[in-house]
């Protein structure tokens, strides 16, 4: 179904905004059931390592290295493919197909039929977003950019709220395998829809690659890319993030189920509040406060994320060491408030100092370096960190207390590396 492309060159009528409201909530259903389905694996680790009989370290892997690798990898050439072809369809293929996986993770049997149906959600999901950012910057001018995506940023805390919620829910009534398959048969009914009511844009921008067909070849796109220093830099710093950050939200449910001793059900309520409606804000507030800061002073766009993650640091260090459950409770939603600000600035800084043809690939280069090492180390890391500590010091529950306050620090370095991008901001925008 291939509707023509519509153009956002011309001030917008009626019809244009509605169709930006149109392609706004629907992409953002998409990336809602992608944070769902990757979030429902991280709530029902307990029950799955009882009944399959896992490690920390083959959970931290299932939930981090055996998805980020796949899903990192397969982003750049799904990418290639988005700068070229149609955006929306891509999107549909990759719902339908990492919904289906999701399903299917139902009938797992072991940690190897895990990991395969894993590597399916992750091939799925590599094709959604960087098609989606860029669809989404061909609809809004650059001063409206990280607004536009900071709201479609939403779905992630709703996705992971979702995710907890449901899965918890579904686990502690159903069963663990019927939570995956009836969240998985959702986003396959998802995916007609998408096809029916999202409209592919027509490329816009400035450069050499708007004025051409064809993208820019793939060396000549990724020396581009590497001396943007904004983007370099942002990039560093959010990896580092990520890392704290993904270890945080994999492994949250197994803290507060081992060491505050709460049953399932109350955990996925507690972390599905924590995540949607802490996580909202953060990434509301970081798209509005880094747009008003920007408008006095480009750097603005950029230090904002610097000053959350800063802040973050203590607020998590308190929720996962402080014995009290309500106050670690109190300062775990501060902690992932702030954790999410950086989400707007880093999808549309990039975007609007990047020419339109190499924009889906900018994001599957950030997905590539942000999940390959984020998403791929912190997870797992801290799982085999924690199956140390429980081994050598006879902690046992309560490993995933220190093991979770070690990797909150590399949030300090990536505050910092994100703090010296904002110094090159306006030198890249005004040059591209």
């Amino acid at each position: 179904m291939n509707s023509p492309p519509i153009g956002l060159t011309a001030p917008p009528t009626t019809s244009a905004a509605g169709l930006r409201r149109t392609m706004l909530v629907m992409l953002g259903l998409v990336s809602m059931f992608n944070y769902i389905d990757r979030t429902v694996l991280s709530v029902l680790q307990e029950p799955i390592k009882r009944e399959l009989g896992l490690s920390d370290g083959q959970l931290g892997l299932l939930t981090g290295l055996a998805f980020a690798l796949f899903y990192a990898t397969l982003s750049l050439p799904i990418a290639r493919l988005a700068d070229r072809f149609n955006r929306r369809n891509i999107i549909a293929a990759s719902l339908a197909t990492w919904s289906g996986m999701t399903a299917l993770s139902g009938l797992a049997t072991g940690f190897g039929s895990l990991v395969a149906f894993r590597i399916g959600v992750a091939l799925g999901e590599a094709g959604s977003v960087p098609a989606s950012h860029s669809i989404i910057a061909d609809y809004y001018p650059p001063e409206k950019r990280v607004t536009a995506l900071a709201l479609w940023g939403l779905a992630l805390p709703a996705g992971i709220m979702l995710g907890y919620a449901s899965g918890g829910w579904i686990a502690a009534a159903l069963g663990w395998r019927l939570a995956f398959g009836v969240i998985g048969v959702a986003g396959l009914a998802l995916a007609p829809l998408v096809l029916l009511l999202v409209r592919e844009p027509a490329r816009t921008g400035s450069g050499l690659s708007a004025r051409t067909e064809k993208a820019p070849p793939l060396g000549e796109a990724m020396r581009f890319l590497w001396r943007l220093r904004t983007y370099r830099y942002m990039l560093i710093g959010t990896t580092l993030h990520a890392f704290a950050q993904y270890a945080m939200m994999s492994w949250s449910a197994p803290f507060y189920m081992r060491v505050h001793h709460m049953p399932l059900a109350d955990v996925a309520s507690w972390l599905a509040l924590m995540n949607g409606l802490g996580g909202g804000i953060g990434i509301y507030l970081g798209g509005r406060l880094s747009d008003a800061a920007g408008s006095r002073d480009p750097a603005g766009r950029v230090w904002v994320s610097a000053a959350a993650m800063l802040l973050m640091v203590p607020a998590a260090l308190v929720q996962f060491l402080i014995p009290s459950l309500t106050a670690s409770l109190a300062f775990g939603f501060l902690a992932t408030m702030l954790m999410f600000f950086y989400y707007g600035p880093i999808i549309g800084v990039p975007q609007s100092v990047v020419p339109p043809r190499i924009r889906a690939l900018t994001s599957a280069v950030t997905l590539l370096v942000f999940n390959l090492f984020g998403l791929g180390l912190g997870p797992a890391l801290t799982g085999f960190l924690s199956d140390y500590l429980a081994a050598a010091d006879g902690m046992h529950d309560t490993s995933l207390r220190y093991a979770l306050s070690a990797v909150v620090l590399f949030s300090l370095a990536g505050a910092g590396s994100i703090a010296w991008a904002s110094r090159f901001y306006a030198g890249d925008l005004k040059e591209h």
